[in-house]
């Protein structure tokens, strides 16, 4: 039996959250506008994640790298500069930028498990343009403990984001 009195589960002491895949290609960079232009509506923040692993920065291929190679910079540069092209000089003080060592599908996921709502671009930088859902996209609408908004290529959100 439970007592009334007490709540079954304890309210969240944070803001919800919007979690935002941030890889600097244009369906990222309009996930990002989607993700600014719901988050009022929500009473939400927004987290714009960028993630990576040696081989998700390098691409297709072999490559070779330069011994002073930092990835993880890499990895702040593309969310400054995703940032940057979604938004310009105007960041909304509601993003917050985060960087993760994990496959970006993991990496989504797991930030996405406390999360109002996860948004990704249907395709992302990985070799296969003519597939109509990126692999992190399919594997966030097929795993997130959340709801999935993809936005399709630069669509523009109905609503009016900071531009």
């Amino acid at each position: 039996m439970t007592d009334p009195a007490i709540p079954a589960e304890a309210p969240s002491t944070s803001a919800p959250t919007i979690v935002v895949g941030v890889v600097g290609s244009p369906s990222s960079i309009a996930a990002l506008r989607w993700a600014v232009g719901l988050a009022p509506q929500l009473g939400a923040t927004v987290e714009a994640v960028t993630s990576w692993t040696e081989t998700s920065l390098i691409g297709d291929g072999w490559t070779v790298l330069p011994e002073a190679w930092d990835p993880d910079q890499v990895a702040r540069e593309t969310s400054a500069q995703a940032l940057s092209d979604a938004f310009g000089d105007q960041i909304p003080t509601l993003v917050r930028a985060s960087i993760d060592k994990l496959p970006p599908a993991r990496a989504l996921i797991e930030r996405g498990a406390d999360a109002t709502m996860i948004v990704v671009g249907s395709r992302g930088r990985g070799g296969f343009a003519g597939l109509l859902l990126g692999s992190v996209s399919s594997a966030c609408t097929q795993h997130a403990q959340c709801p999935v908004l993809v936005v399709k290529g630069d669509d523009v959100p109905p609503f009016a984001p900071p531009a």
